[in-house]
């Protein structure tokens, strides 16, 4: 098959732009920064190269850099943020710090050569779009002055320096992010590139994902018995699924009741399960949990402890069922936040990626670690899963222990537990849980006055959060109707004797994060 390379500088949204490339239907992989020229072109059908964004400051001496070779290749290459100023300064230009950062939604004025360029029509990368588009920044170094060549395509009040192209070599860069779907019509810009610049085919499909990820489990795991982690959620499912088709009774699956899942969690798990072949272990570690978690406020610590007595659990299920390799449901979003690349900052440890203990005894296997969640629901739509699972909404793999602000407690789960089943019931009443990438209750570890039954309460307040999103990397919070909030509000109240107040976050990410912790 046809593909493109993008190269790894640390960024959030590496593997978003090679999901994105592939959701045009090329096929796309991710190197490190650093890969060498003749490294590049060894790989066969390779069609173009994006530089990816990243965290560092390309000026710095020990920001990460590409080897200049790659630019004589030969073939197209397109750099996005650090990639686009990273262009410019290898090959002469000039990087700055700007005068003001530029985050979140920007106006982009394409100018006479980049308008010129798309009446052009063919081979030029903003081919099609209007003379202004809504685009989505994250930066604060800029490109002050282009090499020798290179002429601008577009600009926004912060960035003179917004888009550039040097045409004779098909090399192009891009300030702004076109695979985060803020960007209006990134996926045109993508399109261009690696369907018009780079004369890409549409080869890659679903099926071969299935294909390739079934051929890596014969190979990985062969006739070893494995366990894995079950959480419900559409992810570690959708691993169970695959990897059962290929070594069928050699996997037993295990779902640990933490004390800390969703509402009637346990009983939803044995109910669907129980209509497959799939060998299921319940394990209740509700106590053990508890305990781990006493006195425990820090959320990475949180996630970190979280992280261990689950493998805990599971290391002694493996010995019970003499196995040696743990599979788990990990995605990218969940690996990227971790910082598991070489140049990306870490958010926040994901309890199966920076969470899990150093002294494994079990192997960890993650067949969708490359692959991104409304991915990996088409997936489960291919191989049947049922509706149940692929409709759920996202839930935290520490599950409640990162809702609950400040210490972990039975009490404050049980809190939050049942707040955020009455978000998740009023959702589905209005119609909208399905439209939503998810919505939950978050516990305060404070409290406030105010009044129920004629008497002072002195009680917790909830936080309701609400977002939308494709891809988890970015997301705004749902814009309800008061209606909707105020039924949420009202039987939360209501219903949970704790409570007396409840709030709505109407942040989005960045620069939140998707959970509180």
């Amino acid at each position: 098959m046809d593909k493109l390379v993008i190269l790894d500088f640390g960024g959030q949204y590496s593997h978003l732009i090679s999901r994105r490339i592939r959701d045009i239907g090329v096929y796309s992989e991710v190197l490190p920064s650093d890969v060498s020229k003749d490294e590049l072109i060894k790989i066969k059908d390779l069609k173009g190269i994006i530089l990816s964004g990243g965290a560092a400051s390309v000026y710095d001496d020990d920001a990460p850099k590409c080897n200049k070779s790659i630019f004589g290749i030969g073939i197209p290459i397109l750099g996005i943020c650090y990639g686009h100023q990273l262009i410019a300064y290898l090959n002469g230009g000039e990087v700055a710090l700007g005068e003001s950062g530029e985050y979140g939604i920007t106006e982009l004025r394409l100018l006479d050569r980049g308008r010129r360029a798309g009446l052009l029509g063919k081979n030029m990368l903003l081919n099609s779009l209007n003379t202004s588009e809504k685009v989505w920044m994250n930066h604060c170094d800029i490109v002050r002055k282009l090499p020798e060549g290179y002429s601008i395509t577009a600009s926004t009040d912060h960035s003179p320096i917004a888009a550039f192209e040097n045409g004779d070599k098909q090399i192009y860069g891009v300030q702004f992010h076109p695979e985060v779907t803020h960007t209006e019509h990134g996926n045109r810009i993508l399109e261009n590139f690696a369907l018009d610049i780079c004369n890409a085919k549409r080869d890659w499909k679903t099926s071969n994902i299935i294909a390739n990820i079934t051929a890596e489990i014969k190979q990985k795991i062969a006739s070893r018995k494995v366990i894995l982690g079950l959480s419900g959620g559409v992810d570690s499912s959708t691993s169970a699924l695959l990897v059962s088709r290929v070594i069928g009774e050699n996997l037993t699956a295990v779902y640990v009741d933490t004390g800390l899942m969703r509402y009637r969690e346990t009983e939803f798990i044995q109910q669907i399960f129980s209509k497959s072949s799939l060998k299921l272990r319940v394990i209740k570690a509700h106590e053990r949990f508890f305990n781990a978690l006493r006195g425990v406020t820090d959320p990475e610590e949180k996630r970190k402890i979280i992280g261990k007595t689950f493998i805990d659990v599971f290391d002694e299920v493996a010995e019970g069922e003499a196995a040696d390799v743990l599979v788990q449901g990990t995605i990218y979003s969940d690996r990227i936040e971790s910082g598991i690349t070489k140049h990306s900052s870490r958010i926040k440890s994901h309890h199966n990626v920076g969470g899990l203990p150093d002294n494994m005894k079990l192997e960890i296997y993650e067949p969708l670690r490359d692959l991104y969640k409304d991915e990996v629901r088409r997936l489960a739509m291919e191989l049947g899963l049922p509706d149940e699972i692929i409709t759920r909404h996202v839930f935290p793999g520490p599950g409640l222990g990162i809702r609950i602000l400040g210490e972990v407690t039975p009490e404050k789960a049980d809190i939050v537990r049942r707040a955020s089943f009455i978000v998740e019931d009023e959702l589905r009443k209005a119609g909208l849980y399905e439209r939503v990438w998810m919505g939950f209750a978050v516990l305060l570890p404070i409290k406030s006055v105010g009044i129920q039954g004629d008497a002072r309460s002195y009680k917790y307040p909830v936080v309701v959060r609400i977002i939308e999103s494709k891809d988890a990397m970015t997301t705004n919070f749902a814009k309800l109707p008061y209606e909707i909030l105020e039924a949420i509000s009202t039987r939360i109240t209501n219903e949970i004797h704790e409570v007396n107040r409840v709030v709505y976050d109407i942040s989005n990410k960045p620069p939140a994060t998707m959970e509180w912790e």
